[in-house]
């Protein structure tokens, strides 16, 4: 009844503009409470405390893995790789029906190595501002975007929380997800094929955008790769929890976020003394509003709330999991 009542503020989350971790905190924090107190009245305190720590434990693990997930994306962010994206995507002059398929694959893909929540609100970002003003495709792409984004995290470990939980907890191996990649495949084409036939074959109206990628942008995306088959090897040949690979790359970041500050001056420099001999003053006055690359502050851009509903859900659910709401006496 307490999740019941908790889970009910969530989905009532934009009526009430109330953050969804909070009733759900509230909610583990009185089921612990009320399972605790039946086991210390039962005699077996320490069932109830060995239960809880090693949930904590693989909350803790799951915490870790999507932080640095996060944070690369936020780092991938403010370098401004997918304002790139989108740049692209508005200067090619693609037909709406080209842009409904690329944006689709694109979601499909992206989804299965970054976080399938994230990755639909990055394309539909990139949707609004390609086909600004036109709301029924808007509408019908997002869609696309929203379902290709779910079926390319269900083949992977790293796109969606329910495939990421089983793999962490062993249940199944990092290859065993490849199965469900033709089912991933279908669930996406059905319904935009269907959606196909509802989208008008002419073109948004060109833009000229030019964004350029902020120094060491694909540098990051490297790393971002690199760390996700740190953290496939450390679970697959370690017998390591993934979170311990993906720690392991964030501190790589770290390392390389290190690099750019320190470098930043010399490398300022060097282009203010290209763009002088261009006579490119408009690169020159953008020079002017160079922010240093601070990953803490990407850290801090990590969607806080979603981790802490994470930790309610999982907290909640786990003494019935356990067999804990009441003890064998």
């Amino acid at each position: 009844m307490i999740f019941v009542l908790a889970y009910a503020l969530v989905m009532s989350e934009e009526l009430l503009h109330m953050r969804k971790s909070k009733p759900v905190l509230v909610a583990a924090g009185l089921i612990w409470a009320l399972v605790a107190w039946v086991y210390v009245q039962a005699g077996m305190p320490e069932e109830a405390e060995t239960a809880f720590r090693e949930t904590l434990l693989e909350y803790a693990e799951l915490l870790l893995f999507l932080l640095v997930a996060m944070t690369y994306i936020n780092a991938m962010e403010e370098r401004r790789v997918f304002d790139a994206l989108r740049s692209w995507l508005v200067r090619k002059g693609f037909s709406y029906r080209s842009l409904f398929w690329i944006t689709g694959v694109m979601a499909f893909g992206i989804s299965s190595i970054a976080n399938n929540m994230t990755t639909a609100m990055l394309m539909c970002a990139v949707v609004l501002k390609v086909a600004e003003g036109d709301n029924k495709f808007i509408g019908l792409c997002c869609v696309n975007v929203v379902v290709a984004s779910n079926a390319g995290g269900a083949f992977s470990p790293f796109g969606d929380i329910t495939t990421l939980m089983v793999w962490q907890a062993g249940q199944v191996p990092f290859e065993g997800f490849f199965a469900l990649l033709i089912p991933a495949i279908v669930n996406f084409m059905v319904p935009a094929v269907i959606m196909n036939f509802f989208i008008a074959n002419r073109q948004p109206a060109a833009l000229q955008e030019n964004v350029w990628l902020k120094r060491g942008a694909r540098r990051i995306i490297v790393l971002f790769l690199i760390t996700v088959a740190i953290s496939v090897l450390c679970h697959s040949i370690l017998y390591l929890p993934p979170a311990m690979g993906m720690m392991f790359g964030l501190g790589l970041l770290q390392f390389f976020g290190y690099y750019l500050r320190r470098s930043l001056p010399r490398s300022l420099e060097r282009k203010r003394e290209r763009y002088s001999r261009r006579g490119d003053w408009k690169k020159l006055e953008q020079l002017g509003s160079v922010v240093p690359f601070d990953i803490f502050s990407r850290i801090a851009r990590s969607e806080w709330d979603t981790l802490l509903f994470f930790y309610g859900v999982v907290m909640c659910g786990w003494p019935w999991l356990y067999g804990l709401s009441q003890p064998a006496l």
